[in-house]
């Protein structure tokens, strides 16, 4: 029994936390978003491997540096004389000289034999140890604008992440205003089960004083069952939401504070959408990275200088007397390609061929993204009637039906035409909803094509492309 009341307890204690966030406000929705969201904490992954990569090619400017440590046996006859010479070991011994007076002293022909210590050496160990430095002094701006194309790869990035933080703000957005719309649905539809319950209530008393007949109580429960049932739908669908809206959070949400049923306008021009939509600083960025592939390209006509060092010390001894036998090494080395059968000239035409296809690409960008803007402007003004005109037509629809309930009293109407009449008030309803639905969507979906939530940290493709390379024909301040 003891057992029992600690479980209980402690269910008790703990059962706030899988409660989930209540009252949740967008703001803090779009916070907790950007936090912990999963997409966009791999996305923020591939943009910290960018960085590297980024700061990898920058690194090529500053050469290599490399050591080298060597440890060898030979008794191979050239393998043993090198050794001896890098080690500064080598002497006339090596090179036959006490056979060569041997046999001269002996009377024997000091010429014609074989020197037996130089063809025929004993085994010996080598050990190097070798400091080597290459270093790029001139490659015509080939690695400057290598640097340069990984850089803007790496704010290209950014631009993605971006683009991903705009759909997932939109998706929490739409998920708020739905289950807004949702509660709002079924506060309506709550009204009409208890107007449908009023009606039925007044057939079951016409009924006992004999104006009403069964038929017209099982039409009436008939239809409550459906209002019902359309309730219990509504309610899925706002479980639903919550489900999707915790999702997106990483975080579970078990209540938020309603927003209106209608996200307000955004204000939207040609010069905002050019400045702001990631779509087209992606393209301009893309433009300016093609320009710089141009230059690469160009680099393949130019020499390239390059410096080498090389310092090393070698012995039988690893490490042995290292300063008193080392060595040094060091050059200039440069190469100029002179002729290619054409290969070079080939890839600049088509580097340049290139940079023009996506400069009308970026030209083609913004004009889709205008017109986009201007139909989804369209889109939302029509919704906009929609609406207002579902809001009288639900009101009428409510007088008709309270009208048509009263007449049934009376004994003027049958319980279908009440119930036909109510049936309209549901369908308006139906309709309003969808049109507000409808117009929210679109309304997000033209603050993510403005890029509303633009952040400071988002790369500007101003900084790297000329007002004069984007061929802009969009007035400053130009109303879509």
């Amino acid at each position: 029994m003891m057992f029992v009341k600690r479980a209980f307890l402690l269910l008790i204690i703990t059962l706030p936390l899988f409660a989930g966030v209540k009252h949740l406000t967008l703001n803090h929705a779009i916070n907790i978003l950007k936090k912990d969201n999963l997409e966009l904490k791999v996305a923020r992954f591939n943009e910290q491997m960018k960085a590297y990569e980024a700061k990898a090619a920058k690194g090529h400017n500053y050469g290599k540096l490399d050591v080298t440590l060597m440890g060898m046996r030979s008794n191979d006859a050239g393998n043993v004389f090198g050794f001896k010479l890098q080690s500064r070991e080598a002497n006339f011994g090596d090179f036959g000289a006490q056979e060569f007076f041997e046999n001269f002293n002996a009377g024997r022909d000091p010429f014609t034999p074989p020197p037996s210590r130089l063809n025929y050496p004993k085994a010996r160990n080598h050990f190097q140890t070798k400091f080597s430095y290459m270093l790029p002094l001139y490659t015509g701006g080939k690695l400057t604008e290598y640097g340069h194309i990984t850089n803007s790869l790496y704010h290209m990035s950014k631009f993605d992440t971006k683009k991903l933080l705009n759909e997932k703000i939109f998706q929490t957005k739409k998920a708020f205003y739905d289950i807004s719309l949702v509660e709002h649905y079924i506060t309506n539809l709550s009204k009409i089960i208890r107007n449908i319950g009023k009606l039925e209530s007044i057939v079951r008393n016409m009924q006992k004083e004999g104006y009403a007949k069964n038929i017209d109580l099982l039409e009436v429960q008939a239809r409550k069952a459906e209002a019902q049932s359309m309730y219990n739908q509504a309610k899925l669908n706002k479980d639903l939401a919550y489900q999707f809206l915790s999702f997106l959070l990483n975080t579970e949400v078990s209540s938020i504070k309603r927003m209106n049923d209608t996200a307000p306008m955004p204000r939207v021009t040609k010069n905002s959408l050019e400045s702001n939509n990631i779509d087209i600083q992606k393209a301009l960025l893309g433009l300016q990275i093609t320009k710089m592939a141009v230059n690469v390209e160009k680099a393949n006509f130019l020499p390239t200088v390059g410096a080498f060092a090389e310092y090393s010390s070698a012995d039988n001894v690893l490490w042995n007397e290292f300063l008193d036998k080392d060595a040094y090494t060091v050059g200039v080395q440069v190469k100029w390609n002179l002729f290619n059968g054409g290969i070079d000239a080939a890839n600049l035409e088509k580097a340049k061929v290139h940079y023009l296809m996506v400069n009308d690409q970026v030209e083609l960008a913004k004009k889709g993204i205008a017109l986009k803007a201007k139909k989804l402007k369209t889109e939302i003004l029509s919704a906009n009637a929609d609406i207002q005109s579902y809001k009288k037509q639900l009101r009428f629809a409510k007088k008709v039906y309270e009208n048509y309930r009263a007449r049934y009293k009376e004994g003027m109407v049958s319980i279908s035409d009440v119930l036909i009449k109510q049936s309209k008030e549901l369908e308006v309803l139906l309709k309003s909803l969808t049109a507000k639905n409808t117009r929210n969507t679109k309304i997000f979906e033209l603050e993510a094509l403005i890029n509303k939530q633009k952040s400071a940290s988002v790369y500007n493709v101003e900084k790297i492309v000329k007002p004069t390379e984007t061929n802009s024909t969009i007035t400053k301040g130009e109303k879509i």
